[in-house]
């Protein structure tokens, strides 16, 4: 007879809101105590930069074809739940060379998700840590077909500074590369 009291009904429902938030905080709390992005800094031993990746990371070489302008790349990258994050380097002739290079690996990046570009802009940033002056980088975004049902999506950044081009890429299934990610990546990525 007690329980259909009004009031008693009205008490139940904070406790059990109040225990459905418990739970989010918990699951939150514990979710926070286990990153799957460990950020660590990684220098280049013979490019000259500095980045940070979300976990250790791996080296190889390999000689590439940048339109016609044969170089040895080095590619620094590791991958978390499917996307990659990579850096690549790769040391040219001349100047004239590495601005080149720089538009053939934005093709060649965009042709290997047979995607298109759908954002595209030039920015400046500091050309070394202990230097004066800037340096121009292109940043795309592009996505492509969908591989098991996810649309790929690749964020790029390109810089050519002196005799050596360098490629920033994240890229993976569009669900799982949120922008700030993308954004603690290049923003991460120094030149000395």
């Amino acid at each position: 007879m007690f329980t259909s009291h009004p009031i008693y009904i009205h008490m139940k429902l904070p406790l059990a809101l109040f225990r459905h938030a418990t739970l989010v905080a918990t699951v939150l709390f514990l979710s926070a105590c286990s990153p799957k992005y460990d950020w660590r800094e990684v220098h280049s031993d013979n490019a000259s930069y500095v980045i940070a990746l979300p976990t250790k990371p791996t080296t190889f070489s390999r000689k590439i074809d940048l339109n016609g302008i044969p170089a040895s790349m080095t590619m620094v990258a590791s991958e978390v739940d499917g996307v990659t994050f990579a850096v690549g380097t790769a040391e040219l002739s001349d100047a004239t060379q590495a601005q080149v290079s720089a538009a053939a690996m934005k093709t060649a990046l965009v042709n290997n998700i047979s995607g298109k570009i759908s954002q595209e802009k030039v920015l400046t940033m500091p050309q070394s840590m202990q230097a004066p002056g800037t340096v121009a980088v292109t940043e795309i975004e592009a996505t492509g077909p969908a591989a098991n049902g996810q649309t790929r999506i690749l964020f790029a950044r390109f810089i050519a500074k002196e005799k050596r081009v360098y490629q920033l890429v994240v890229t993976g299934p569009e669900k799982a590369v949120g922008r700030d990610i993308v954004d603690t990546f290049f923003q991460s990525f120094k030149l000395n």
